[in-house]
């Protein structure tokens, strides 16, 4: 007997069939038997069949269907029927399995005593030079594992619905009956889910078992790539209703859930991406086949999706075309804003149908799934959103394209009054290469779009090169007031005409000459290189058989060695030895000092002061700043260079001074003659260094390279002896390098506190006036912690932002401050009163504007507490963050100089007797300030440039 019977199906598949046999003939296992069923080829899938069958007598045994079944269910059935192994095992025709594969899965299976045994998928795309691989739903693989049931693990259940990655007990198949769907498609996803509910143990391990080899340019396109056949559709459905109703019959309603929350956010959106390229017969078909099916599933599931995807699902159940196909731009373009978007009751919707004021829970639930205010549109300037632009007119005629189309206007983001202008830009798709620019005749508005009209003379204006840039994309640039976007045309139902319009290649015609239009494969329109030159068929066969001969190939060579030499350059390995073994062995370059903030992400903080004294003072140096994004809001009279970037790596190995807050990249060594001024950035609360859980954990190897990266300092600000007694000790910093001046960035804040204390008051200067906050209202600035649910993660407020400005927006302008890595998103009902002023990088201005600050763990208390103004934390979290977190140095309850509050009503009760609480504080704020900031007084740039860069004076 066998250990292994593999059952492999075959349909018209000759050429790739021995593969697949011979990985499994090749298995370390050796004890394993290859059936072959044969799906009534027409091609001589089922000869080779038997010719694998003579040469291996007694491990392969070949038989054929009598007509074909029109899936793979019934030959795998056939399979099982004639199976001899204790073990079973499914395999395709073109994929194969990996070496140990059999061998694996059976050891787990006898040890853990098994009815299934799963294992890591491989998806390969053959079509790839370099054969591209991901594994398919790894996560689900991290480590070996036993279920006694597969309610255990529902994303087993939901997502790996594959048969081929399994080995099953051929017991369990046949004492359960377990039989695959005939005739129809998807037939893995209804056998699956029987096995993984009869199934008493399934055991996943870590290990690789199979390869899927995907061919997307085949010539015979696989099950997954003809999803615009209307019957695949049709299919999925029935499986996917076959299996409710068996989850129905074992009463697993949160598999049935987890089931439909799949299903929205993938099944159905494999398929609603290829609705804009279908007529109007397909869409209302797909709709009636659609309806029913979407309004069985579970009413939870869309609040756990995409909120474009539950977007669409509802739309395709209303049969709402108008707003649903703009929708599926966004599915298909995850950034693009496609519709106009309405405002009800401070919420922003995605559209204004099926909004009414009722009470009822179909209401309810359209309003709940049509609500896009997390999103943020409303708060994004037009620079930021990228807008649909839907052709609506397409002609042509000697030799000129005349087109005409409508860019969406959200929430009437480009006022009526704004004066627009607008051109078409053609691009070669290849970069660095040509670009054409036509102006946009006419631009206006039209209700809530911007029509626009333009016609474009290619013949005489697009030169192509030809050959190289056979491709050409094609987007309109608006501008308002001065403000630009870029837009792609979407093609949707337009007719695009059969015409190609002729132009002259700067190189050749003959395999060139005309240009048409297309739509790309995610509805955009785009146009390609043509010839229409007599005899150019043979010619490009001629220049693609070149291409594939020996000339291409040495040439094709020598490109890709180009390519991987310069990604070998560019590698961090490369750059840290070019950083180590040539940079540094340049001579330093006197009066260089490279400033840095906050990882490049912002022109901020201690090193920005420091800059502007130097800069105030007029020095002679030469000043470079490392950035990270957008470089726009870093200063113009200094030379600025991308962190990582070679330029960086080279200014920071030349440089006479590093100034930083933070870290330059750990494993860049620092020169002696290089002076490393580290300002750091922020007093500590929360316990750092060697303090910290995870870095006394540490191997002593992790330990000596954190203490070789903190020994680069030659210097470190402090601004108390609590620094000294916490960060310094806990960095492992000699006595001698810590400098007891305070932080430059607090300069401006001592100074304010010393103004209103000799004058009397305060001006709050222009800021104020950009920010549109009137005069008669206070400020308060909310600026919490780092929150740690991801980087660049959206930071939920932990009070009713919309109560709050209710309450007191007739006294107060909050605003609202994120840490760098989270960002918030407020409703359009606080406009005014409440404020995002994440964007600006520094925070000193803010802090000096505000009249009081609201905050919990974060470090801006330390700094505030200088200008002697009331503070309230707002410590929500409290024992979570103190007792579950890294720890901290101090009882913020025992020294906060303001009330801590842990609840929303507490925080709003604070709010109503904030000014009340100014005095009682009063002295709290003074033992505050004296104890962790007592030498922050006013003059800690000043003194940082006397003491090392006042000899560079002009």
């Amino acid at each position: 007997m066998p250990d292994v019977s593999v059952v492999v199906i075959a349909y018209n598949d000759a050429e790739r069939l021995p593969t697949a046999v011979r990985s499994v003939l090749d298995q370390t296992l050796q004890n394993v038997e290859v059936v072959i069923v044969d799906d009534c080829s027409g091609d001589r899938t089922f000869e080779v069949a038997k010719e694998l069958e003579a040469a291996h007598p007694g491990k392969v045994r070949a038989y054929q269907l009598a007509e074909n079944s029109g899936a793979g269910g019934e030959p795998r059935n056939i399979g099982i029927g004639h199976a001899r192994g204790r073990y079973v095992m499914f395999l395709d025709s073109d994929d194969a399995l990996e070496a140990n594969a059999c061998r694996n899965m059976v050891a787990a299976a006898e040890e853990t005593e098994a009815d299934m045994v799963s294992g890591l998928c491989v998806r390969v795309h053959k079509d790839t030079r370099a054969q591209k691989r991901d594994e398919w739903y790894s996560w689900l693989y991290s480590k070996t594992r036993t279920l006694n049931s597969v309610t255990e693990l529902p994303d087993l259940f939901v997502w790996d619905t594959l048969s081929t990655n399994k080995c099953y007990r051929r017991a369990f198949l046949v004492d359960n009956d377990l039989r695959f769907p005939k005739g129809m498609f998807y037939e893995d996803l209804m056998f699956i889910a029987e096995a993984y509910l009869k199934a008493k143990k399934i055991t996943l391990i870590p290990n690789q078992v199979y390869f899927w080899n995907v061919h997307a340019q085949a010539k015979v396109k696989s099950v997954t790539n003809r999803r615009h056949e209307m019957t695949n559709y049709i299919h999925r459905l029935e499986i996917h209703r076959r299996i409710d109703t068996l989850l129905e019959q074992h009463g697993l309603a949160e598999l049935k859930h987890a089931k439909d929350v799949k299903f929205l956010k993938h099944d159905l959106v494999l398929h609603l991406r290829d609705l804009p390229f279908r007529d109007q017969s397909y869409r209302d078909e797909f709709a009636s086949l659609s309806q029913d099916y979407l309004g069985s599933l579970s009413r939870a599931a869309y609040g756990q999706v995409a909120p474009i995807q539950a977007i669409c699902a509802y739309l395709l159940e209303k049969g709402d075309w108008a707003n649903l196909l703009p929708a599926v731009d966004t599915l298909t373009h995850r950034d693009k804003v496609s519709s106009s978007l309405t405002e009800r009751n401070g919420r922003i919707y995605w559209c204004a149908e099926h909004l009414d004021d009722g009470n009822t829970e179909a209401a309810k639930f359209a309003r709940s799934v049509l609500d896009v205010t997390d999103l943020g549109y409303h708060q994004k300037p037009l620079n930021k959103l990228f807008l649909r632009n839907e052709l609506t007119h397409y002609a042509e005629s000697d030799g000129t394209i005349r087109l005409a189309g409508r860019i969406t206007n959200p929430l009437g983001i480009v006022k009526s009054v704004a004066t627009l202008r607008a051109e078409l830009e053609f691009r070669a798709r290849r970069r660095s290469l040509q670009t054409f620019v036509f102006p946009v005749k006419t631009v206006r508005h039209s209700g809530d779009t911007i029509h626009w009209e333009a016609e474009a003379d290619l013949s005489a204006k697009l030169r192509p090169l030809g050959v190289i840039d056979s491709v050409w994309d094609l987007r309109v640039n608006l501008s308002a007031d001065g403000v630009r976007t870029h837009t792609r045309l979407t093609v949707g139902e337009n007719e695009l005409g059969g015409g190609a319009l002729p132009v002259r290649p700067r190189l050749t015609r003959l395999v060139g000459d005309h240009i048409e239009p297309h739509a790309t494969a995610k509805g955009h329109l785009a146009f390609r290189l043509v010839s229409t030159h007599r005899g150019s068929d043979r010619l490009e066969e001629l220049i693609q058989r070149g291409v594939r001969g020996a000339p291409g190939k040495l040439a094709k060579s020598g490109y890709r060695r180009a390519k991987q030499l310069r990604t070998t350059l560019t590698s961090g390995t490369s750059k840290l030895r070019l950083y180590h073994e040539l940079y540094s062995r340049l001579p330093v370059k006197k009066r260089t000092v490279v400033f840095e903030s906050h990882l490049g992400k912002q022109f901020s903080d201690s090193p920005r002061a420091i800059y502007e004294e130097m800069r105030r003072r007029n020095l002679d140096f030469e000043a470079i700043w490392s950035y990270s994004g957008n470089s726009e809001d870093f200063p113009k009279d200094a030379q600025l260079v991308r962190r990582w970037s070679l330029p960086y790596l080279k200014a920071l190995a030349r440089a006479e001074f590093w100034v930083d807050n933070q870290s330059y990249p750990l494993k860049l060594a620092k020169r002696r003659e290089t002076t490393y001024i580290q300002t750091w950035h922020g007093s500590a609360l929360k316990k750092m260094g060697f303090d910290q859980p995870s870095l006394k954990a540490a191997t002593r190897q992790q330990q000596e390279a954190e203490q070789r990266h903190l020994d680069r300092f030659d210097y470190f600000l402090v601004r108390s002896e609590h620094d000294v007694r916490t960060l310094a000790r806990a960095f492992r910093l000699k006595d001698s390098t810590l400098l007891r001046v305070g932080y430059p960035r607090n300069d401006v804040l001592a100074q304010a506190r010393e103004r209103e204390e000799a004058e009397g008051h305060r001006e709050r200067g222009p800021l104020a006036a950009e920010l549109g906050i009137d005069a008669d209202k206070k400020i308060l600035l909310y600026a919490p912690t780092f929150r740690t649910a991801g980087r660049n993660s959206r930071f939920a407020l932990p009070f009713d932002v919309e109560r709050f400005a209710e309450e007191f927006g007739d006294r107060y302008v909050l605003l609202v401050r994120a840490h760098y890595l989270n960002h918030v998103v407020l409703p359009p009902t606080v406009q005014g009163t409440v404020i995002d002023v994440s964007d600006h990088h520094d925070v000193m201005p803010l802090m000096e504007l505000a009249d009081a600050l609201i905050t919990d763990y974060s470090s801006v208390m330390f700094d505030y507490a200088l200008l002697n103004r009331p503070m309230l934390f707002f410590t929500y979290d409290y024992e979570q963050y103190v007792h579950e977190g890294r720890g901290t140095y101090f009882d913020l309850l025992e020294h906060a100089p303001g009330p801590v509050v842990y609840t929303e009503d507490e925080f709003l009760t604070a709010v109503r007797d904030l000014e009340d609480q100014d005095q009682p504080y009063a002295d709290a704020r003074k033992r505050f300030v004296a104890e962790f900031g007592e030498y922050d007084q006013g003059t800690a740039a000043r003194s940082i440039v006397d003491q090392f860069f006042s000899r560079w004076s002009r």
